[in-house]
């Protein structure tokens, strides 16, 4: 019941009282009307407590809202941070990627534009030593050639290696013979080198094939 039906019930039932109400004989005052009084009073500050409770409920309600208002902008604003992140990160990748594939292509065509002076010098050798009947010369030139194509090498990470006499290793050696070691401290060892092995930048290029001393 509303606050307004309350307080039109408690008239009535004051009338009501007022009308069937006994005297005292003696003093000739009203015996139940100070019960009505408190219940008017009671009803007020049964209302009273009423509207302070529910303006503290919607308070509360304000300020869980205002929390959630916030907790939510903070989530965008993450999720924000987030995919700039994401695509910071996925171009980042991409121009990685992309620099490595020009080093490799670039790089390649560094080496091989290297070796075109050497093979100038093997066009010009049999030029150059076609009237000669001087063996010396010819295998002079050679050397030279082959020298400086070793060079080259070098100087991009390849170098051959040194087997014969080194104790067999398979990780480095290719043992495609055994043979009777002359001493009994060559057993094991690498007595032959048929082909030599490489490497590049300290990692196998290709292994050296060897006869092993047993």
């Amino acid at each position: 019941m509303c606050h307004f039906g309350k307080v039109f019930a408690l008239h009535n039932s004051i009338k009501h009282t007022k009308k069937d109400m006994k005297y005292d004989k003696h003093n000739q005052k009203p015996q139940e009307e100070p019960e009505v009084v408190d219940d008017i009073l009671d009803t007020d500050n049964e209302q009273t407590e009423l509207a302070d409770a529910l303006n503290e409920e919607l308070g509360e309600m304000e300020a869980l809202r205002k929390q959630l208002d916030e907790a939510q902008a903070a989530v965008e604003k993450e999720k924000k941070d987030y995919m700039f992140l994401m695509a910071d990160f996925d171009n980042f990748r991409k121009r990685v990627r992309r620099e490595k594939e020009d080093l490799l292509k670039n790089g390649n065509e560094k080496i091989r534009a290297g070796l075109l002076p050497i093979v100038d010098d093997f066009e010009r050798g049999p030029e150059a030593t076609r009237d000669s009947e001087d063996p010396n010369a010819i295998r002079e030139g050679m050397e030279l050639i082959y020298n400086k194509l070793v060079k080259y090498l070098e100087q991009n990470g390849v170098k051959a290696m040194e087997s014969t006499g080194m104790d067999f290793d398979a990780d480095l050696h290719e043992a495609i013979a055994t043979i009777p070691a002359p001493s009994e401290d060559l057993k094991g060892k690498v007595i032959d080198t048929t082909q030599k092995g490489y490497t590049i930048n300290d990692k196998v290029l290709r292994h050296a094939k060897v006869a092993v001393g047993e």
